[in-house]
């Protein structure tokens, strides 16, 4: 099975939070109120943050 974590476009992204509220594994915050960052340590690949994200600005990659 070919695990995947979120990555955020980080020029894209609004900070808006949305994705930090449907996060099951708090793996996302807010960087100084500028963009969303992911802690790959955290996260399972679950996809809520994509599918919430106002700006369509996460996508799912291959975990490394």
């Amino acid at each position: 099975m070919i695990r995947k974590k979120a990555k955020v476009g980080t020029d894209e992204c609004v900070a808006c939070g949305c994705c930090v509220k449907v996060c099951p594994r708090n793996a996302i915050s807010i960087f100084k109120g500028i963009y969303a960052e992911v802690d790959k340590n955290l996260c399972v690949g679950c996809g809520k943050c994509a599918k919430e994200c106002p700006a369509s600005v996460i996508i799912l990659e291959e975990a490394v």
